[in-house]
C-alpha cells in the first residue's frame, strides 16, 4: 500500500507520532511519503526530552521513507531545504496524496 502523511505541526508529540507511524508502515513493506506543510517544515528544530523526533526521522529515512517539504513554507520561515526537508511544491503534495491512504496531522 502507498501511504501519504501530511504533517502541519511542530508540536513534538504530534511529529514524533507521525514519524513512528511512518516507520511502522515502512517496516510492514508499505511505501510512505511524509509531506511537511506549515509549521511541519520546522521538524528539524524540534527538541524534546520525551519525544525524540530526530531519532524517528532518522529511522524513517533509513527505512527508505521519503520526506518532502513545502518550499513556500520553508521560505516564509527563512529556511532552506535540507536532506530531511528537501524543497517541494504543492504539485508534489498533490502527487503524494493521489492514490494513497492519507493521514493528516
Amino acid at each position: 500500500m502507498k501511504i501519504g502523511i501530511v504533517l502541519n505541526s511542530n508540536e513534538p508529540e504530534t511529529a514524533w507520532n507521525a514519524l513512528r507511524f511512518g516507520v511502522i508502515a515502512l517496516n510492514n513493506k508499505h511505501k510512505v511519503k511524509l509531506f511537511l506543510l506549515g509549521k511541519g517544515v520546522e521538524i528539524e528544530d524540534i527538541k524534546d526530552e520525551k519525544y525524540d523526533v530526530k531519532e524517528q526521522a532518522d529511522l524513517f529515512i533509513e527505512n527508505k521513507g521519503k520526506i518532502l517539504a513545502c518550499g513556500t513554507c520553508l521560505k516564509s520561515r527563512e529556511k532552506e531545504g535540507s536532506n530531511v526537508c528537501p524543497i517541494s511544491t504543492m504539485k508534489d503534495l498533490s502527487k503524494t496524496t493521489s492514490h494513497r491512504l492519507v493521514a493528516c496531522l
